[in-house]
């Protein structure tokens, strides 16, 4: 997963559309209210939130490789419940846990089956994962502007043979993977969705293009967004392709 550290409060203020993806997959996920669940790439905690309103009798343990998400995320959390700032490909849990809730964050992570097999080894066995993340064709008309702009100068020094450090994969590899980390019950399917974000230079610049921006000199990163914007158009509208996971733990 990238270690970048992610601007929390810009997240925050525009994820709008990251939660209300989120609050579907956690409708997904069967609960009776006493269970322990991770939540695997927390962000912020708008999704976390609605997964507390979940387990009045229960408990979250909030896990995020940014300092600054986690430490956002933990005004969401009670007493009980933990926040941790890991690597999901190289976490360790003190026990396993019933269930595995993540969204808007494996396609950070390149390596599938490191972070299937660690998910699964963070389960008890019969534990369930619903997961959502970027799938294959994810935001490719977006990518496809921002590689254009990235090769002209005075970015393509910087940018030029850069394709990022997302991973979309394909449903049928991702049951693939999940079946040889050791999941059964195994479903994935791909969903296009369009994203239109109110505030769409902030959440460019937090979002689509923080790696981008954190490669670039302090005084081209500007010039670079505004070129990208101009390159997309605006409004800005962004063509998501979704990855969905269910699978359970043999």
């Amino acid at each position: 997963m990238t270690t970048r550290d992610w601007d929390a409060a810009t997240y925050d203020r525009v994820s709008d559309v990251q939660e209300s993806w989120g609050r579907e997959v956690l409708a997904r996920l069967e609960l009776e209210g006493g269970e322990t669940v991770m939540d695997a790439g927390c962000g912020t905690g708008r999704v976390t939130r609605a997964l507390i309103e979940r387990l009045p009798e229960g408990r979250v343990i909030a896990v995020d490789v940014s300092p600054a998400m986690v430490e956002k995320a933990r005004d969401a959390l009670r007493a009980r419940d933990e926040a941790i700032v890991a690597d999901l490909t190289e976490l360790e849990l003190a026990e396993p846990v019933d269930a595995i809730l993540s969204t808007a964050v494996f396609h950070w992570i390149p390596d599938h089956d490191r972070l299937f097999r660690r998910l699964c080894g963070a389960l008890r066995p019969g534990g369930v994962l619903e997961a959502q993340c970027g799938g294959e064709g994810n935001v490719a008309a977006f990518h496809a502007a921002a590689r254009r702009v990235a090769e002209r100068e005075p970015y393509a020094a910087h940018l030029g043979d850069w394709r990022g450090p997302w991973y979309f994969s394909s449903a049928t590899r991702a049951e693939e993977r999940l079946q040889a980390a050791g999941f059964d019950d195994v479903r994935c399917w791909l969903e296009e969705r369009e994203a239109r974000p109110q505030e769409g230079r902030s959440f460019l610049r937090t979002v689509c293009l923080g790696p981008h921006l954190e490669r670039l000199p302090p005084e081209l990163r500007d010039d670079y967004l505004d070129d990208v914007l101009h390159e997309v158009g605006e409004p800005l509208v962004l063509d998501y392709v979704r990855l969905n996971i269910s699978a359970r733990r043999a």
